[in-house]
């Protein structure tokens, strides 16, 4: 399973986005079946009326009522797609990949789109029409996702037309896995907490400062030489000087291995 993550998040041109989030969910509870999933799935479609975006988007959000979880944001399961099918609840990127995996096996080609803070799907036959699937499958155009954008990062960022642009599917697994470390963390979850961790730090999108944060969300977890590794891996690419404190900090986590 490991090494099946690994491959799908390092290929550029992966387009399994069902199998990688169901890997993500099978890791997180070793019951999800995950062939099953990928049923309900072909299910779910099966309900769908009409093989456009808004087809897709009546059955999920009119019929059958999935929208955000607001109320419990940092919940893990709404990172899981199984629980989010259970729940009809979930994040913006859940919803997000759940309504894509529903619209290419009805025929609708839509993309994902991971605007910083906010995911959303984009139709790719009129691609100036945007969903926002944690807001109830809201139809936006491009001003409406200004908006939106402006709304969710408070002005601290200026709105580019590159943060509407499709999100490969490798980044997308990559951005969910990045969701759970969080929800761990945030719940002292240890266990979940580093093999979450694991992943993401096999991610190749994985900045310097988050590598080192998952290097300490491994020490919590008591993973300490594991930790320590991935800080020397880490000062192998920086200069004497920024090296030096990672250095010290595994030498330190590997004197509490004693």
């Amino acid at each position: 399973m490991d090494e099946r993550f690994v491959e799908l998040v390092n290929d550029p041109d992966t387009t399994e986005l069902a199998e990688g989030a169901l890997l993500l969910a099978a890791r997180a509870d070793p019951t999800v079946d995950i062939e099953n999933e990928l049923s309900r799935l072909e299910q779910l479609a099966g309900q769908c009326s009409e093989p456009t975006l808004d087809g897709v988007r009546r059955l999920l959000f009119r019929d059958l009522g999935f929208v955000g979880d607001g109320a419990n944001y940092y919940d893990p399961a709404n990172s899981l797609l199984p629980s989010v099918l259970d729940r009809r609840r979930g994040l913006p990127i859940s919803l997000s990949v759940l309504m894509i995996e529903v619209g290419r096996r009805v025929g609708a080609p839509l993309d994902g789109v991971g605007m910083p803070g906010h995911f959303l799907v984009r139709d790719r036959v009129l691609p100036d029409v945007f969903v926002d699937p944690f807001h109830g499958g809201a139809v936006l155009d491009l001003d409406g996702v200004r908006r939106l954008f402006d709304r969710v990062t408070a002005g601290r960022l200026a709105f580019e037309s590159r943060f509407v642009e499709p999100t490969p599917t490798a980044l997308i697994i990559a951005r969910m896995v990045a969701n759970l470390v969080n929800a761990y963390r945030r719940l002292d979850q240890r266990a979940d907490l580093l093999w979450a961790a694991r992943w993401r730090s096999r991610c190749p999108d994985v900045g310097v400062d988050e590598l080192v944060g998952l290097a300490e969300a491994m020490a919590h977890a008591a993973a300490f030489d594991e930790a320590a590794s991935l800080l020397d891996q880490v000062a192998q690419g920086l200069d004497a000087d920024a090296a030096d404190g990672l250095i010290i900090r595994a030498a330190d986590l590997r004197a509490r291995m004693n």
